[in-house]
């Protein structure tokens, strides 16, 4: 009796240890609210999925409704939370502050925002001397454009409330050169120093911003996009198209020769566990910061002899 006494009395004890030692909780976003732009698919699509895991009440904003409406649908069933879809271009401001308000309205605040949607734009055109001005509008539209737009509307209702964190998706692309096409490496280097501006203004008002750089993830998007067909179709339809398991595997594999870290390959959840990291409390001190999720393919560029 008394060992059964002494082992009751210890538990509260260890489980405060526990949580001191940062063991994450069970649901690590349970309560908050948070918007995933581009969450239909792809990295957004897994994000949206972690988040709702962790309790997190998610609106899904994408200009796919289809695969945006079903998604929200299963997660609520799934998650036992609720998940939303919204219509949103994130080049219009218009959608963006109507999704920043929507979540307002339905929930009383929010709490994250997550910049995901974004484009690879065309990836034949290597050479500058190819450069193409309007292709270079459409995409910075789209990646930079849209970044700002959610910072903008995230700040303003997040700012009163002096708390919230904005996530937006960088690439390698945004770390070095040499890793995507000239159009698509200056719009997310342009979305590093975003963030980078963003936290030092936002931190006053104890909003954390910070942001994701990943290597290759074999999403639709890229799968497609590096076909090699030189077809300038919209990303959206590009990112619609599902690859086949074949050719998923020989992009994972092709991304994984060129990574230092080796015995594993880098998935959309990956980039998605980064998400929930720089969302939750556990990073309740990291602001401005790029987290690079890469298997050190930026650093091992720069290694000589090693």
């Amino acid at each position: 009796m008394a060992v059964k006494i002494m082992a009751e009395n210890s538990l509260p004890g260890m489980q405060v240890l526990a949580r001191e030692a940062g063991t994450p909780s069970p649901r690590r976003l349970e309560g908050k609210v948070a918007i995933v732009t581009g969450g239909a698919r792809g990295i957004g699509e897994a994000i949206a999925r972690l988040f709702a895991r962790h309790g997190a009440k998610v609106l899904i904003a994408d200009v796919d409704d289809a695969a945006g409406d079903a998604l929200a649908h299963a997660l609520t069933i799934t998650s036992q939370t609720i998940v939303t879809f919204l219509h949103c271009d994130v080049c219009q401001e218009s959608d963006v502050s109507r999704a920043v308000d929507y979540a307002v309205s339905r929930h009383g605040r929010l709490d994250i925002l997550v910049n995901n949607a974004g484009v690879l734009g065309n990836q034949s055109k290597k050479s500058i001397m190819d450069f193409d001005a309007d292709e270079f509008d459409r995409v910075m539209r789209i990646n930079v454009r849209g970044v700002a737009l959610g910072m903008k509307h995230a700040a303003r209702v997040m700012v009163p409330r002096g708390t919230g964190c904005i996530i937006s998706m960088a690439s390698v692309a945004g770390v070095m050169g040499g890793l995507g096409p000239h159009t698509y490496t200056a719009s997310k280097h342009a979305i590093v120093g975003l963030t980078k501006n963003a936290a030092c203004e936002l931190g006053k008002y104890g909003i954390r911003v910070n942001c994701i750089s990943p290597f290759g993830v074999a999403t639709s998007m890229l799968i497609n996009a590096w076909r090699g067909d030189g077809d300038e179709e919209d990303d959206y339809m590009e990112a619609s198209r599902m690859p086949k398991e074949e050719e998923v595997e020989k992009m994972e594999e092709f991304v994984a020769s060129l990574a230092n870290l080796k015995g594993t390959n880098l998935k959309a959840k990956d980039i998605a566990e980064a998400a929930l990291y720089l969302a939750g409390d556990e990073s309740k001190y990291v602001s401005g910061h790029n987290l690079v999720v890469d298997g050190g393919v930026t650093t091992i560029r720069n290694c000589v002899g090693l």
